[in-house]
């Protein structure tokens, strides 16, 4: 009951401010808690900001002259906003893995709508953020939907926080424990390491990007192995 009012407080808020993205914002802060788990369950009650959200994505054609900090924060917020959708299509389940549409695994549904057109969240992804925004930050930035991904941030990203706030979250998941074990001579760090190994290494080595947001100082040549990934849904 207690969500429900403030859900109502929010929208009306929402309705009343001229960015949309505060909804989506007002969503998250409601929803998603500070150790980024998601609530589904209250979600799938409650769709109205999400759905007023999705309803401006639809409608947002995403401008060519649009700085890279403007886009990049919201083609992530996109893509976020998306895949809260698909789970709650979903829902009740276990993990976004079980979702399959046609052959298709949830990462290759053509269902986000932007601007009229129709995208996967893999070519968001790979196709638009990897692409135009060679930024290997994104990859704490999207909803992984999973025990084992990054902390999902119960905050929607805009232009004037999104470089700062990257650079926060990427900080926060090579020093979560749970998720990354880092010491001198040796690491064990999130299959994400492995599974996007080009975009943190095309500059420099995965220690030396390891180092720049690490509280421990990892030396050269220290061994590396890649963590079991948890699919399990990163819901309350």
């Amino acid at each position: 009951m207690r969500k429900t009012i403030i859900l109502f407080s929010l929208l009306f808020i929402s309705m009343q401010s001229q960015s949309q993205t505060d909804v989506f914002n007002a969503l998250l802060k409601t929803y998603v808690s500070s150790q980024g788990n998601v609530d589904y369950k209250g979600l799938r009650k409650n769709r109205a900001l999400l759905d007023l959200y999705l309803k401006h994505l639809e409608k947002t054609v995403p401008g060519k002259k649009w700085s890279a900090s403007k886009a990049k924060a919201f083609w992530i917020n996109a893509y976020n906003a998306y895949t809260i959708k698909l789970i709650l299509d979903s829902y009740p389940l276990k993990k976004i893995t079980d979702i399959k549409r046609k052959g298709r695994n949830a990462w290759k549904i053509p269902f986000a709508v932007i601007g009229k057109k129709t995208y996967s969240l893999d070519y968001i992804e790979h196709k638009i953020l990897r692409r135009w925004h060679d930024d290997p930050r994104i990859h704490v930035a999207i909803n992984a939907a999973s025990k084992s991904g990054p902390r999902f941030a119960n905050f929607a990203f805009t232009t004037k926080n999104i470089e700062t706030k990257l650079d926060v979250l990427m900080k926060q998941f090579i020093n979560d424990s749970t998720k990354n074990k880092i010491s001198s001579g040796k690491v064990e760090v999130s299959k994400i390491f492995e599974w996007y190994q080009e975009d943190f290494t095309i500059k420099h080595s995965l220690v030396d990007y390891l180092n720049k947001y690490s509280n421990t100082k990892v030396n050269d040549g220290a061994e590396i192995v890649y963590m079991v990934y948890d699919w399990n849904l990163n819901g309350k």
